[in-house]
């Protein structure tokens, strides 16, 4: 079993900063591509960020130049920094990877719980 953990979301205030963490934990061979979606009140999901094994990353249009994609393949773990933040950035944000468990041949696609970030004007 694979479990991904978010942690990290919160209230702030227009123009502040947040990290988020999300830990993937289980019976893990090799994690691929880690990202950080978001889906607002009303609205459909969408990709925030992505980070590929060897470090490339891509980011939405919305967020270029405030937030920045990090991985620690050591602690299996993504973050997310969130800088310079604005009320349309309130949102569940999730975390979601592709995974290889031991025994298994390719990865399978896993989310995380999600977690609350409200930015208040």
């Amino acid at each position: 079993q694979v479990q991904l953990v978010e942690s990290g979301g919160g209230l702030v205030q227009a123009g502040g900063s947040l990290r988020l963490s999300c830990a993937a934990s289980g019976s893990i061979h090799s994690i691929n591509a880690m990202r950080w979606y978001r889906q607002p009140p009303g609205k459909q999901r969408e990709l925030v960020a992505g980070i590929t094994s060897d470090g490339s990353t891509n980011y939405a249009d919305s967020v270029k130049g405030r937030f920045t994609i990090s991985r620690d393949n050591a602690k299996n773990t993504v973050y997310l920094q969130m800088n310079s933040l604005k009320p349309e950035d309130t949102a569940v944000y999730y975390c979601n990877a592709d995974i290889r468990r031991w025994r298994m041949l390719v990865p399978d696609n896993y989310w995380g719980q999600g977690t609350q970030v409200t930015v208040s004007s």
